[in-house]
């Protein structure tokens, strides 16, 4: 069947979520910040999750993840998070939406993933 091998199998392609604040914007409308640019490049940093050389700090790889902030914003209202590895990824990222009280939104399908301090996260159906 011609042209059958550059179709790629969606399944295998790494999962994106955007992280958001679980407060509500204060106004009502738009993004409420997560927080100021440095404080969570502080925060990640304790958590393994990094730019992979100074002054680049855009993007931050950690273990089974990467995270993408918006350049200059500060505060800081949306990241996308790409998991890189299925094993470890959802792991870390269970655990940082926990601590930071964040919540996911799959821009596939509109569902946000806002966990409980007590329970963890299963990784999303594809």
């Amino acid at each position: 069947m011609a042209g059958a091998e550059s179709i790629t199998d969606q399944t295998d392609a790494p999962r994106q979520f955007v992280i958001l604040s679980r407060e509500e914007p204060a106004g009502g409308s738009g993004l409420a910040p997560i927080g100021p640019r440095r404080d969570i490049l502080r925060n990640l940093a304790d958590c393994n999750t990094g730019p992979e050389r100074n002054g680049a700090d855009d993007v931050l790889h950690g273990p089974g993840i990467q995270i993408e902030l918006t350049p200059n914003q500060n505060p800081i209202t949306q990241m996308l998070v790409t998991v890189t590895e299925e094993e470890i990824g959802w792991l870390v990222l269970a655990r940082l939406i926990k601590a930071f009280h964040w919540k996911l939104l799959d821009p596939n399908t509109g569902r946000e993933l806002s966990p409980q301090a007590d329970s963890a996260p299963a990784p999303p159906n594809p």
